[in-house]
C-alpha cells in the first residue's frame, strides 16, 4: 500500500454521529487540497484502523456521497465476519484504491458533544457490557478521531476497614472456569463422539428445537417435503425437540442431543438454541436458521443488544451459515438479529408458508373450523391475538384490563363474533364472563393461529410478526399499541412502528372500538406490506429451502454476492496499514515519547 498521509492530498473531517440501535452512523466531510486528484471516477473507501496492532477489523459502508459529505455506517456487533468489532483504540483511515490518503479527524463544533455519542450495551443480564467511547487524540495543529471498543465484566466496590477507602475489584471469572460441570462435559463428549462419527456427518441432517417438544413450523415442513421428494433414502434424518429454553433436561436427553449434533453435517434450527450460545459445533458443521417468525417490528438478538435479554457477544446465532427472510427487502432486519451478513439471509420465503397457501388445505381447514366453532358461520369473526407482555416465557402476561369486553360485547351485535388467541407463553384462559360466550371464544388450544386467518375478516394484534402471513388474507389489521413507548424501551423496534404498520394504530381501546365502527382500517397499507415483504407468493418455499441452502444449489446472483463479500474480507485482512514498517503501534510511539 502507498502511503501518502502526509502530502495532506485530502482533509477528512468527522461532522456528525448518530446511533440507530447497535448501528454507528458517521458522516464524513472530504476537502480536497490537491486539485490534480480525482476522487469521483475512483471511489473513496474507510477502513478502522486498530492503533496498536496497526490491522483493520472492519470496513465503513458508504451509505451515500452528497457535496463530499460521506455517510459511513458500521454495525458494532458485525465487523463482517460476524463478530463484534474486537476491544481496541481504532482510527479511520481514508483510502482511494491502494493509496493511504488521510486519517479522520473531528470537527471543532463536534468536539465539544463527543462524550454524548458514546454508547454502552450491557449483556449477560446486566454482568457485562461492550463499550464504545471517542476521544480526541492529542495533535499539532489537527484533532485526530480515535473510537475505543471495550468488553468490561461487573466488579464489586467495597469499604475495606479503618475507614481506609479502597477499591477491591474481582473481575467476572473466565468463561472455561464459571462453566465447568455438566457443560463441560457435555462438550467433552461432543468432541469424543464427534470422533467416533465423522464418517456418518456428510449425509446426516438434524432437524432442531429447543423451544418445544414436538417438530413444527418451517422445521415440520421442510423434513415433510424432504421426505415426500424420496430423500430419506440418500440422507440419515434425525429430529431434536425439547422444551430446553424452559425445562431442565436429564443426562440421558442431554446424550441423545449431543449424540444427534456430533453425527450431524447439516444442523436446521428454527429459533434460539439456548445450548449453542456455549456448545461451539465444529466447523464442518453447516448450520441453518428457519427463524419461526415472518416480519413483525419487535427486536430481539442483537437489534435489542444492550436491552434485558439480548445475547452475549458469544451466542447461537454467530454460529448461522445461512438465515432465511421472505423478501431481500427485509432480509437486512433478521441479519440485524442474527449478528450476520444481509448476503448470508436467503430470500427464499417461509416453508410453513407452502400448506398455507395450498387450496385444499385451505378448503379443509375451514371446514375443520367452522365444525368446531359453528357460531362463526355466518358472522365476521375478529380474531385478537396480541403478543406478550414480560421478560420471557416464565413470566409472560396479557393486561386483559385494558380490554372493555362489554364495550366489544355490544359492539359485536348480530355482525361479529370474537375470538381470542393470545401468545402460546401466555399461561391460563382469557377472563371471559359467561354472558359474553355466545359472541367470545378464547381459542388458545387451537394448535395452528395461520389457519383460523381463513375464516378471520379482521385481526387485532400489536407487534406481532402474525401479520406476516396474515396479509396475504388481503384483510384488514387494526393495532392496539397502548404501551408503545414502554414496549419500546424495553424490547425496541427495528423500524419505525407507525410507518411499518399494515393497517390503523390504535392507542386505547376505546379507539380501536371505534374504528371497528366506522370501519377506519386503513386498508390500502396492506397490499404494500405484501408488496415489500414477499419475493414469492406460492407453495415452493420448501423446495428452495432444499434446492439452495441444504444441497448447495444456491442462484447464480446469491452465489456471487457470498463470494463477493468474502473476498472484500481477505483484501481487508491483507492490507498493510504499517507501509512496510513506516508506522509504528500507538504503544510504541509512547514508549520512544517517554
Amino acid at each position: 500500500m502507498i502511503n501518502q498521509l502526509s502530502k495532506k492530498r485530502i482533509t477528512a473531517t468527522v461532522i456528525k454521529m448518530e446511533w440507530e440501535r447497535i448501528h454507528l452512523h458517521l458522516y464524513v466531510k472530504v476537502d480536497v487540497n490537491d486539485e490534480t486528484l480525482d476522487i469521483q471516477s475512483v471511489p473513496l473507501s474507510f477502513y478502522l484502523v486498530n492503533k496498536d496492532e496497526i490491522t483493520s477489523p472492519a470496513k465503513c459502508k458508504v451509505l451515500g456521497d452528497e457535496n463530499c459529505v460521506y455517510h459511513l455506517h458500521l454495525n458494532v456487533t458485525n465487523n463482517g465476519e460476524n463478530w463484534c468489532i474486537p476491544s481496541g483504540r481504532y482510527m479511520i483511515e481514508v483510502l482511494q484504491g491502494d493509496v493511504a490518503l488521510a486519517d479522520c479527524e473531528i470537527g471543532k463544533e463536534l468536539v465539544p458533544r463527543i462524550d454524548e455519542c458514546s454508547r454502552n450495551f450491557l449483556y449477560s443480564n446486566g454482568k457485562r457490557a461492550y463499550t464504545v467511547t471517542f476521544d480526541v487524540e492529542d495533535g499539532d495543529d489537527i484533532l485526530p478521531f480515535e473510537m475505543t471498543t471495550l468488553t468490561s465484566g461487573m466488579i464489586a466496590l467495597k469499604y475495606p476497614s479503618r475507614g481506609r477507602m479502597r477499591d477491591r475489584i474481582h473481575p467476572v471469572k473466565d468463561i472455561t472456569t464459571t462453566w465447568l460441570g455438566k457443560k463441560n462435559m457435555i462438550r467433552v463428549a461432543y468432541q469424543a463422539l464427534y470422533r467416533l462419527n465423522k464418517g456418518k456427518r456428510r449425509n446426516t441432517i438434524l432437524f432442531m428445537t429447543e423451544q418445544s417438544e414436538k417438530i413444527a413450523s418451517n422445521l415440520k415442513a421442510v423434513s415433510e417435503r424432504m421426505m415426500a421428494r424420496g430423500m430419506d433414502k440418500d440422507y440419515n434424518i434425525l429430529y431434536s425437540a425439547r422444551a430446553a429454553s424452559e425445562k431442565g433436561q436429564s443426562i440421558k436427553s442431554w446424550f441423545s442431543l449431543v449424540n444427534k449434533l456430533s453425527q450431524s453435517g447439516i444442523v436446521i434450527l428454527d429459533d434460539h438454541a439456548p445450548c449453542l450460545d456455549w456448545l461451539k459445533l465444529t466447523d464442518d458443521t453447516k448450520v441453518l436458521q428457519l427463524w419461526h417468525a415472518g416480519a413483525g417490528f419487535k427486536s430481539s438478538g442483537y437489534s435489542r443488544w444492550g436491552h434485558r435479554a439480548c445475547p452475549n457477544a458469544v451466542s447461537c446465532h454467530r454460529q448461522y451459515d445461512f438465515g432465511i427472510a421472505g423478501s431481500k427487502n427485509i432480509a437486512h432486519f433478521f441479519s440485524e438479529v442474527w449478528g450476520m451478513n444481509d448476503e448470508q439471509v436467503i430470500a427464499t420465503g417461509m416453508p410453513r408458508m407452502d400448506e398455507y397457501l395450498d387450496s385444499e388445505h385451505r378448503k379443509q381447514k375451514t371446514e375443520e373450523i367452522y365444525e368446531k366453532y359453528p357460531f362463526c358461520k355466518g358472522k365476521k369473526v375478529i380474531l385478537f391475538a396480541p403478543t406478550y407482555r414480560g421478560k420471557n416465557k416464565k413470566d409472560a402476561y396479557y393486561p386483559y384490563e385494558l380490554i372493555d369486553f362489554k364495550k366489544l360485547y355490544e359492539l359485536c351485535k348480530d355482525e361479529y363474533i370474537v375470538l381470542f388467541k393470545m401468545h402460546p407463553w401466555v399461561h391460563g384462559a382469557v377472563p371471559i364472563a359467561k354472558e359474553y360466550k355466545d359472541r367470545f371464544a378464547d381459542v388458545g388450544t387451537f394448535p395452528n393461529i395461520n389457519d383460523l386467518f381463513y375464516i378471520t375478516d379482521l385481526l387485532i394484534t400489536d407487534y406481532s410478526s402474525n401479520i406476516f402471513e396474515y396479509s396475504l388474507m388481503k384483510k384488514p389489521i387494526l393495532f392496539f399499541a397502548f404501551d408503545k413507548i414502554q414496549y419500546s424501551f424495553s424490547r425496541g423496534f427495528h423500524r419505525p412502528y407507525e410507518e411499518s404498520a399494515p393497517g390503523k394504530v390504535c392507542y386505547t381501546f376505546e379507539q380501536i372500538l371505534e374504528a371497528i365502527r366506522m370501519k377506519d382500517f386503513e386498508y390500502e397499507k396492506v397490499q404494500q406490506y405484501v408488496d415489500h415483504h414477499f419475493d414469492y407468493i406460492d407453495s415452493g418455499a420448501s423446495d428452495r429451502v432444499i434446492d439452495w441452502l441444504i444441497l448447495g444449489n444456491l442462484p447464480k446472483d446469491i452465489a456471487e454476492d457470498l463470494e463477493r463479500v468474502k473476498a472484500e474480507n481477505e483484501y481487508r485482512k491483507n492490507l498493510d496499514f504499517t507501509f512496510g514498517g513506516e508506522r509504528l503501534p500507538v504503544s510504541q510511539q509512547e514508549e520512544e515519547n517517554n
